[in-house]
């Protein structure tokens, strides 16, 4: 079993210049639409109820948020560390064209630039799965993403649905998780799959 036994802020930076600076590839980058759940999600990875500040202002959040945090493996008892990163919330509209644009080329350049970044992990709201603005991102992820980057796609909100409903999202993206945050679902299989990424033990991009 693989828990998160610590997590902590580390520094908020408003472009790829302000990154923390390190040599290791073990970032995991959390990015969605506003209001899909990343922050909740995050807390309920890390076990850490303030650990990301959950908003109800979509697109509040406009710094890259970094937390250092401390994987266990109870099988053995090994520690592994790793960065999880919380970008801001895209596709909002309560910002000026002129913060937008910048907002987009800071991330974009981040996206493409940050060769620490080992998972990208796109939240998706299990409600809405076909919004062009996550194709968007889906597809500028792929382009983007280098042989040694991962690109993870997670269902949010899973217990909106009912169980029809979840084998045809599952049927329709196969290589997709299913999480819960406010249920606790699937955030055990999250964990794992980002732990034996950044371990080296999965062969999924």
């Amino acid at each position: 079993m693989i828990e998160i036994v610590d997590a902590k802020f580390i520094i908020s930076a408003p472009n790829i210049d302000n990154a923390p600076d390190t040599e290791e590839q073990n970032e995991i980058v959390f990015m969605a639409r506003s209001n899909v759940g990343k922050s909740s999600l995050l807390n309920a990875l890390a076990n850490h109820k303030g650990l990301a500040k959950v908003s109800s202002t979509p697109g509040k959040t406009r710094l890259i948020n970094y937390f250092d945090v401390t994987f266990i493996d109870r099988e053995n008892s090994k520690k592994s560390f790793a960065k999880f990163v919380d970008l801001p919330g895209f596709g909002y509209a309560k910002v000026s064209q002129s913060i937008k644009s910048d907002w987009e080329k800071n991330l974009t350049d981040y996206i493409s630039k940050r060769k620490q970044i080992k998972i990208f992990v796109h939240l998706v709201d299990c409600r809405h799965p076909f919004l062009e603005i996550d194709k968007s991102v889906s597809d500028f992820l792929l382009e983007h993403s280098d042989e040694t980057q991962h690109i993870l796609q997670i269902f949010t909100k899973i217990d909106k649905l009912n169980q029809k409903e979840q084998s045809a999202l599952k049927k329709e993206f196969p290589n997709a998780l299913m999480v819960s945050s406010s249920k606790k679902r699937g955030l055990q299989k999250a964990l794992s799959v980002i732990h034996d990424i950044l371990k080296g033990d999965s062969d999924e991009h």
